[in-house]
């Protein structure tokens, strides 16, 4: 079943749930122990990222360095297929236009296709410190619009070679939006008609990156539908569990923090009161999210399940 299918005949909003793949070398098994506390949600999909590989520098015993090219974490699609068949739930992939031809992505969206996963979230992808060389006769999708057109394409039939009665693809197509602006466009409106482009290229949900503002989103909101998005636009949410939060996540994702939860974080005694006020802004975020009527709520889990769990028990007042 698509996205949004379960956006379009849900009652009241919905929750979802975002997990990583494992590193390399690492067992499945820990993705399956997060999503074994989870599952008890009954959500009506789970989307698995992906990462591009990245160069890595290993000193060497004589003080050299060796540069290494990989993927730190592989397996993407098998965890999505295996997620989907061994909990009966759909899984939403991650497409990347960074680091993959448009050629390896066809493929990428042909298997993908013969698993049964009918969910594609279309994505830029991070900036990287390895730049993959193009071999002659290779193509790559530079934007997330391209990214989105060739997906629909292939929803037509339409493959990057000319095939006589090629079958068509059904995939339903997210997209990532910004109630801060991505941190490259120059304003909010102009990541907007962006975004619109996304849409009309064949997008038909919208999730949005993490924020702990819902001001943020419902500007942002009112701002997508003034430019004429339709499409049902799922906020994002991210629960603050450690100090080092107030840090990393701006850092990393480009986002601000409200200063009373910046000063609550700070003035926290120790690590579980620092998880207790995380947890209990993030209640109150959801909630007001709820009340809205939000189409879903979607946790990006990383690998701490046990604090969104008891948002979502908050919530759903188990």
């Amino acid at each position: 079943m698509k996205v949004i299918e379960f956006l379009n005949q849900r009652s009241e909003p919905l929750i979802s749930f975002e997990v990583i793949p494992p590193t390399r070398g690492s067992s499945v098994q820990a993705v399956y122990n997060v999503i074994d506390q989870l599952i008890v949600f009954k959500p009506p999909f789970i989307d698995v990222t992906s990462l591009a590989a990245d160069a890595e520098y290993l000193e060497q015993s004589d003080g050299s360095f060796l540069r290494q090219v990989k993927r730190k974490r592989p397996g993407t699609i098998g965890l999505s297929a295996a997620i989907k068949y061994r909990y009966n739930i759909e899984t939403v992939f991650h497409l990347l236009c960074r680091g993959f031809t448009r050629e390896e992505t066809e493929d990428a969206l042909i298997e993908l296709n013969y698993l049964g996963i009918e969910n594609i979230l279309a994505i830029r992808g991070d900036e990287t410190r390895y730049k993959k060389s193009i071999n002659e006769g290779k193509s790559v999708n530079e934007s997330t619009v391209q990214l989105v057109e060739q997906i629909s394409r292939l929803n037509q039939g339409k493959y990057l070679h000319a095939l006589l009665n090629a079958e068509p693809t059904s995939f339903c197509i997210g997209v990532g939006g910004y109630p801060e602006k991505h941190f490259e466009a120059p304003s909010l409106d102009a990541d907007i008609r962006h975004l619109k482009r996304k849409v009309e290229s064949g997008a038909e949900y919208i999730v949005t990156q993490m924020f702990f503002n819902n001001q943020d989103f419902f500007r942002f909101t009112e701002k997508a539908r003034e430019a004429g998005i339709t499409v049902p636009i799922i906020p994002g949410l991210k629960v603050l569990t450690r100090k080092k939060h107030l840090h990393t996540l701006p850092s990393t994702f480009a986002i601000s923090l409200p200063d009373d939860l910046v000063t609550q974080i700070q003035e926290a005694k120790n690590d579980d009161e620092v998880r207790e006020t995380g947890i209990r802004y993030a209640q109150q975020q959801a909630l007001e999210l709820m009340e809205a009527n939000v189409p879903c709520l979607h946790f990006y889990v990383m690998n701490d399940p046990t604090s969104v769990s008891q948002v979502v028990r908050y919530l759903r007042k188990l």
